[in-house]
């Protein structure tokens, strides 16, 4: 029998409260489970000592009988120092944008470069027009 260290989602909607438990592989995740070792509630403050409370004596039982930990239970044993902390995992191709967001970046700094000329030609035009207004005015006769 294959048992997990896993979170339980109980509370309503909007207002999750987990309890960690002991559970075989096999049973759903908000079923049947052999032993409650601890709580998780997410919405207090991470320094509140009432956010993760663990029975550590039953923790270290169940995982010298093989129960393994998920992902987000191994952090929390880890940063109770009842395990040692996981590697942080890392997926860089997650980062890299997709391609209609490329699509995008380009065409925008597509439009941002056109405007820019655009602009830039609308600045000489005008410093033209203003040269060209300064000079006729010192060309006007004096009365």
């Amino acid at each position: 029998m294959g048992t997990k260290i896993r979170l339980s989602r109980g509370g309503t909607k909007k207002r999750p409260h987990y309890r960690v438990v002991i559970a075989d592989v096999r049973s759903p995740r908000d079923g049947r489970f052999i032993e409650r070792v601890g709580t998780y509630n997410p919405l207090l403050a991470r320094t509140d000592p009432e956010r993760i409370k663990l029975n550590s004596e039953r923790i270290k039982y169940w995982l010298s009988q093989g129960a393994v930990p998920t992902e987000r239970v191994a952090r929390f044993l880890g940063a109770a120092e009842i395990t040692p902390m996981p590697k942080q995992k890392n997926n860089p191709k997650k980062a890299i944008p997709k391609s209609k967001t490329k699509d995008k970046k380009q065409d925008s700094s597509e439009a941002e470069s056109s405007d820019k000329e655009t602009k830039n030609t609308d600045d000489n035009k005008t410093n033209a027009k203003e040269t060209n207004t300064e000079k006729n005015k010192d060309k006007e006769p004096e009365s």
